[in-house]
């Protein structure tokens, strides 16, 4: 077969999935297919931005003809496949797999903070799943909260891998990763010290990959997810432009959730972007001009301010020649900013003596 249907056909891949017929791109796997159709299957393990674990096994899925369900997150579309997402036996294995999870996961939802916006705990719910069936050992590790930022309560971690995945992937940290074996497995920093500034950036992608609550923003601490207005915007502290979502609960700004959807950065932030916004209420902000008078800072303007400033660059470029002025731009600037700060260096004032710091 030649000509543009032929190509269409060789390199596409028709399937059933639910009872929907769809034709999908070579390569796509039946998660992301079944996504497309508006099909919810549900994933603990599985982050679009990280690579396949295929771990958890909460999105397996039944495919006529083959003796074991199979993940849907690591398995391809194949031609003429005919799948079901929610069968007796998917939902059988599904139960199954949320009934060992609870087994040794604290059942404290009233009073943890990722009630409302936990994947365990919706799944359990959208399965019927109201505890455990088995019966044993349960872990009593000790809650780290020595730094300002992060709580890691790895009680109710379920071992998804996400944090390290993210850490190693993306950020390219290697702050965390799996520790002992069995029933002893945790996720644990360098020989087991807490998180600190030695080998974490303290960036808070684990906080926010992380489909539970052993893994909490402490600024977002005692106000839940549903009392919360998220409010895009854009980061101020570099001019790199990332994205991100700035909680916001009673007029105030409480802290800051990731935006994947963001074009720049993709979900991604630094720990300044993500856990600085104390200074927007900071004692020591600068909120308006000062203007120096007889040795004492006094509020001004912002056309005061502006026109003192260039009235002072006038004067000294008079009394002693252009080049006696220099320009400091900051990588705070956009990079649209610093162009137009560089134009009025040379054009406005005449001189070539501006220069930037390259870093904040």
């Amino acid at each position: 077969m030649s000509g543009p249907a032929g190509a269409e056909a060789t390199s596409t891949i028709q399937l059933t999935i639910d009872g929907h017929d769809v034709r999908v791109p070579k390569g796509t796997t039946i998660l992301t297919a079944a996504r497309d159709l508006g099909i919810d299957i549900p994933t603990l393990c599985h982050h679009d931005t990280l690579s396949v674990a295929a771990s958890c096994r909460l999105c397996v899925v039944e495919v006529e003809g083959r003796p074991n369900l199979v993940p849907s997150c690591a398995t391809d579309c194949a031609e003429g496949m005919v799948l079901h997402t929610e069968s007796e036996p998917v939902v059988e294995a599904r139960r199954l797999i949320l009934d060992l999870l609870l087994s040794d996961h604290p059942l404290a939802c009233i009073t943890c903070e990722q009630a409302g916006d936990c994947a365990l705990q919706e799944y359990c719910y959208r399965y019927g799943i109201e505890g455990s069936s088995y019966t044993g050992d349960k872990r009593d590790l000790p809650i780290e909260s020595d730094n300002p930022m992060i709580e890691r309560d790895m009680n109710k971690c379920i071992l998804c891998g996400k944090c390290v995945r993210v850490c190693q992937e993306v950020q390219v940290t290697n702050a965390i990763d799996f520790t002992e074996r069995g029933f002893e497995s945790q996720i644990a920093g360098s020989f087991d010290h807490p998180l600190d500034t030695s080998f974490c950036r303290f960036c808070g992608q684990c906080v926010d990959v992380c489909p539970t609550g052993a893994l909490v923003n402490k600024q977002l601490k005692g106000v839940r997810t549903w009392d919360r207005t998220k409010v895009r915007t854009t980061c101020p502290f570099c001019g790199v432009g990332c994205n991100f979502d700035l909680n916001v609960a009673n007029g105030k700004i409480i802290g800051v959730t990731a935006a994947y959807d963001a074009p720049v950065n993709q979900g991604s932030l630094c720990v300044k972007g993500r856990f600085h916004t104390d200074l927007i209420t900071s004692a020591d902000r600068i909120t308006t001009p000062l203007i120096k008078r007889n040795g004492v800072f006094e509020e001004a303007t912002w056309d005061e301010a502006l026109d003192r400033v260039a009235e002072r660059l006038m004067e000294i470029q008079a009394e002693h020649g252009a080049d006696s002025v220099g320009v400091l731009s900051s990588a705070r600037c956009t990079n649209e900013e610093n162009y137009l700060l560089q134009r009025l260096t040379r054009a406005g004032l005449n001189t070539n003596s501006i220069d930037h710091c390259a870093r904040t």
